[in-house]
């Protein structure tokens, strides 16, 4: 199970960024995928989740409305599109599928990419 992340970097506060990840070594449309984060000297905390199909997105309270998780089951790819950013958005970001046999889509345990850095400042 592999996930390349890209995209991220640093944007001014109401600014825009999108994260992607392609990924491979599995069956991509069976499985639910999400994106975490962790900011300096925090616990990682999920972010948003995309079922199979693709068809119903999740999304934590702190995100909701500002940022838009997808995914293309033809490319194995998802993204998170982030509007209106926020300095308590500054971050790793984290793409991956949770443990399909654990908690659920929120669940920590999983396969993870690496972290790529969302950084929000003026």
């Amino acid at each position: 199970v592999q996930f390349v992340p890209s995209g991220g970097g640093m944007v001014q506060p109401g600014g825009s960024l999108r994260l992607s990840c392609t990924a491979s070594g599995f069956p991509f449309y069976n499985y639910i995928l999400s994106w975490r984060r962790q900011a300096p000297g925090k616990e990682s905390e999920w972010v948003a989740s995309v079922n199979d199909g693709g068809s119903r997105t999740f999304y934590a309270d702190f995100v909701k409305g500002r940022f838009t998780i997808s995914r293309d089951n033809d490319k194995s790819t998802m993204t998170l599109q982030m509007n209106d950013l926020e300095p308590d958005d500054t971050a790793l970001y984290y793409c991956g599928r949770p443990n399909p046999y654990g908690s659920g889509y929120k669940d920590k345990d999983g396969e993870w990419a690496q972290g790529v850095q969302v950084t929000v400042s003026s």
